[in-house]
C-alpha cells in the first residue's frame, strides 16, 4: 500500500520518514547534476550555440517526466544533434549560464561536517561534472564523456569500460558500488534527484530526497522539496 506524503514545512513533502533524523547515521551522499546540483541542464545549453535548443530541450524534458522509457536512445540522439559544434561552447556554457542551485553549498558542508562522503553521478557530461566536483569539494563523481575531435564535438558519446552512457540503472550500480569500496550498507546513503532516470538510485538509498522535482519522483521520493534551497532539508535532520 502506498504511503501518501504529508507535509511537514511548506515546501517540502514527507514520505515514510519520521524526523527528526541523525545525518550522522549516514554515511554516503549522491547527487545527481542537472537540475539538482545545478540550475540548467547541460545539453540543452550546448544545444543553444548549435540552434537547436528547443527541439534538444524537448527530448530532455520527456526523458525526466519518464514519458521515454529508453534513456540511453534520449540522450544518443540529443547528442547527436551537438554535431560539429565548438569545444569553446562548453567553456562558455559553465562560465556564463551555470550555478549551483539555492542551499546546495549550505547542504554539501552539512553533510561533509557530520562525516559523509559525496558522490556526484550524472546522466551529464565530465566537462561540467569535473568542474562541478572540484567546486564543492566532492570525494566522487561519474558521467559522460563527450567526444571531441579537432576542437568540435562529435556527435558521439566515448565508450568506457562500464559502456558509453550513465543511466538510471548505472547510477544505481554506481551508488552500490561505492557503498561497498565504503564497506556500508545502501540504507546508510541518501540518494538526491529530480528526475525519472534518479529513481533506480533513489529506490536503492537508504533516504531519498527530490529537489524540485518530476511529478513522477516526487510520488515515490520519501522527502520532496517543492519550494525554496536544497538546505530545506535540513530541517529534518538533528545535524549536530
Amino acid at each position: 500500500m502506498a504511503v501518501t506524503a504529508r507535509e511537514f514545512a511548506p515546501g517540502l513533502l514527507i514520505r515514510g520518514v519520521v524526523p527528526p533524523l541523525r545525518l550522522a547515521d549516514f554515511k554516503l551522499v549522491a547527487f545527481d547534476m542537472d537540475s539538482t546540483l545545478i540550475n540548467i541542464e547541460c545539453v540543452d545549453e550546448i544545444a543553444a550555440a548549435a540552434g537547436r535548443k528547443a527541439e534538444v530541450a524537448a527530448i530532455t524534458e520527456a526523458a525526466m517526466r519518464g514519458e521515454i522509457s529508453d534513456y540511453k536512445e534520449s540522450l544518443r540522439r540529443r547528442v547527436a544533434l551537438l554535431r560539429g559544434v565548438p569545444e569553446a561552447a562548453l567553456h562558455q556554457v559553465y562560465a556564463q549560464h551555470l550555478q549551483l542551485n539555492p542551499g546546495v553549498e549550505r547542504f554539501v558542508q552539512a553533510c561533509q561536517g557530520a562525516g559523509l562522503k559525496t558522490l556526484l553521478v550524472s546522466g551529464g557530461f565530465t566537462f561540467f561534472s569535473d568542474r562541478v566536483r572540484a567546486r564543492l569539494g566532492l570525494d566522487f563523481a561519474r558521467a559522460n564523456l563527450l567526444g571531441i575531435e579537432d576542437g568540435r564535438l562529435t556527435g558521439a558519446l566515448v565508450e568506457r569500460p562500464w559502456g558509453d552512457i550513465v543511466d538510471g540503472l548505472e547510477k544505481r550500480r554506481v551508488l552500490l558500488e561505492v557503498c561497498d569500496l565504503m564497506g556500508i550498507a545502501a540504507q546508510q546513503a541518501i540518494a538526491v534527484g529530480d528526475g525519472a532516470n534518479d529513481l533506480p538510485m533513489m529506490a536503492a538509498a537508504g533516504l531519498s530526497i527530490a529537489y524540485h522535482p518530476k511529478p513522477a519522483v516526487q510520488a515515490q521520493a520519501m522527502v520532496s522539496i517543492t519550494q525554496g534551497g536544497m538546505d530545506r532539508a535540513l530541517a529534518l535532520f538533528d545535524v549536530v
